[in-house]
C-alpha cells in the first residue's frame, strides 16, 4: 500500500512514477479524494467536540428537569444523529481505499524504464553455457528415465501436475535439505516451518488480494492455500513493532506452493517450468529503509550460491519498470540456462517491497530511547523452487546415454549416488 500522505506531498512525481509502471496518472482524483476524506473526519471530529461540550455542561446542572437541560439533551441527541450518520457515510466510501489498493509499489530510481523483458538490464553473469546439438528438454528426459510422470498425474489431479518418482524423487528432497543448510549454516537465515493455509487477511498483507484473487486457490471456508512462503514468513511480523536491535530477521523456508496460473493458458504446457503445485525454498528479509538495499543484495547472493554450488550457468537482470511484480520497487531475477530450451529462464525473484507490505501488515519498528515507530522494509528472494531447480540439472548434466551426472554437490544428499539412470 502506499502512502497517501506521500501522495498528497508529491503529486507530479506519484503520476510519472506510476506512468513509468505503464498506468494512467490518478494524483488528481486520489488527492480529491483524501481532501474530501479528510474534511469528513474533521467535521465529525468537531461535532464529537460539541458533544462532548454540552454533555459536560449537562453534567453541571441539577438532575431536575428544566427548560436548559432540556435543551442540552436535545442537542447532544442530535449531535449524536448527525455522527452515526456522517460515520456510515465514512464507511459506506471505500473508492479511495480501493484505488489505493490496486496501486503497484512505485519503482526506486535506478529501475530502468521499460515495456517488456528486452528492456531488462543484464547486471552481471556467471559459468559457461552449452550448446549441444543433442541436447533434450527435461520432460524428455523425465520420460526417459522412467521417473517423471504427467499422464498418470492428470488422472489424478488434472493438467500441470507431475510425479516424480525412484532417484528424481529423491534428487527432490535432497534439493531442500542442501538450499536450506547453504541458506542457515552459511548465510544465517532462520529456518521456519510455516502453515501452507492462509486466511484472507495475510494474503492481503503480502500484497496478493485484491488485485491477484484469481492466482490462488480458495477452500470452501474462505482460506487461501499459499502460492509462496513468502505470505507466512512477512506474516510473522503482522501487528508488531520490533525492536531495532533485532533487526535484520532473515526467514528460510521450504513450502509447497500452489498456483491457479490464471492467464497463463498455452504457456509451458509441456514439463514442469509451469505447475499449480510446486516446491519452493523462500527467503525473506525484515529490515530497516537503510539496510534494505544491503539486504536485497544479501538474498540475491544467497540465492546465487545455491547456482554456483551446483555449477549452474545464470545471469542476473535487473527487471525494468514494467517487469517488476505488484508488490516490488526494485526486482533481481536470477535466470538460469536451459540447454534443451536454448534459452536462459527465471529461476529466482528477489524483491525489494520497501514498506509497500509493511504498511498493510501494520509492521513497525522501534529505535532504542525514541518514542517514534518506523515502518520495516521487507524483502523475499526464492532461493530456489525445487522444480526449476531439478529442470535445470536434468537439463545441464544430461548425456547422450539418458542418464544424468549428479552435481558433486548434492552426492552426499543423494546416499553417494552419482548419475540417476534409466529404470
Amino acid at each position: 500500500m502506499l502512502d497517501i500522505k506521500w501522495i498528497r506531498e508529491n503529486k507530479q512525481e506519484f503520476d510519472q512514477l506510476l506512468i513509468k509502471r505503464g498506468l494512467e496518472p490518478v494524483s488528481e482524483r486520489v488527492t480529491k479524494l483524501d481532501e474530501e476524506r479528510r474534511q469528513l473526519l474533521e467535521l465529525i471530529q468537531k461535532f464529537q467536540q460539541a458533544r462532548n461540550k454540552k454533555s459536560k455542561l449537562l453534567g453541571n446542572i441539577s438532575n431536575r428537569a428544566n427548560k436548559e437541560s432540556d435543551e442540552l439533551r436535545r442537542d447532544v441527541e442530535h449531535i449524536n444523529d448527525k455522527i452515526e450518520e456522517l460515520d456510515i457515510k465514512l464507511k459506506s466510501n471505500n473508492t479511495l481505499q480501493e484505488i489505493l489498493e490496486l496501486l503497484p509499489n512505485l519503482p526506486k530510481e535506478e529501475v530502468p524504464f521499460g515495456t517488456n523483458e528486452s528492456m531488462n538490464k543484464l547486471i552481471r553473469s556467471y559459468g559457461t553455457i552449452t550448446q549441444n546439438p543433442w541436447a533434450k528438454e527435461h520432460f524428455e528426459l523425465g520420460e526417459t528415465l522412467g521417473q517423471m510422470d504427467f499422464l498418470q498425474s492428470s488422472k489424478i489431479s488434472g493438467s500441470r501436475f507431475v510425479t516424480l518418482r525412484g532417484t528424481l524423487a529423491k534428487l527432490e528432497r535432497a534439493l531442500v535439505n542442501f538450499m536450506i543448510d547453504i541458506h542457515t549454516k552459511e548465510f544465517g537465515f532462520v529456518e521456519m516451518s510455516v502453515p501452507y493455509l492462509a486466511r484472507p487477511q495475510a494474503m492481503y498483507n503480502a500484497g496478493l488480494l485484491p488485485k491477484f484473487s484469481d492466482d490462488s486457490f480458495e477452500t470452501t471456508n474462505g482460506y487461501r492455500l499459499i502460492p509462496t512462503g513468502e505470505v507466512p514468513l512477512v506474516n510473522m511480523v503482522a501487528d508488531s513493532i520490533l525492536p531495532r536491535e533485532t533487526l535484520p530477521l532473515r526467514y528460510v523456508s521450504q513450502t509447497p506452493c500452489f498456483r491457479s496460473e490464471a492467464g497463463s493458458g498455452g504457456k509451458d504446457t509441456r514439463g514442469m517450468v509451469r505447475l499449480h503445485q510446486f516446491t519452493k525454498v523462500e527467503l525473506v528479509t525484515i529490515t530497516t529503509k537503510d539496510e534494505a538495499d544491503k539486504e536485497h543484495e544479501y538474498i540475491v547472493n544467497a540465492a546465487e550460491e545455491i547456482l554456483k554450488r551446483l555449477d549452474l550457468p545464470y545471469r542476473i537482470m535487473l527487471l525494468c519498470t514494467q517487469e517488476m511484480g505488484f508488490q516490488s520497487a526494485k526486482t533481481f531475477d536470477i535466470e538460469v540456462w536451459l540447454p534443451g530450451q536454448k534459452k536462459y529462464r527465471e529461476i529466482s525473484s528477489c524483491s525489494n517491497c520497501t514498506d509497500f507490505q509493511a504498511r498493510r501488515l501494520k509492521a513497525r519498528y522501534k529505535e532504542f530511547g525514541s518514542t517514534e515507530n518506523s515502518l520495516v522494509h521487507t524483502l523475499n528472494g526464492s532461493g530456489l523452487p525445487i522444480g526449476r531447480t531439478i529442470i535445470a540439472i536434468l537439463e545441464n548434466y544430461q548425456n547422450q546415454d539418458g542418464s544424468i551426472t549428479v552435481p558433486q554437490a548434492l552426492v552426499s544428499y543423494m546416499d553417494g549416488i552419482e548419475k540417476i539412470k534409466p529404470e
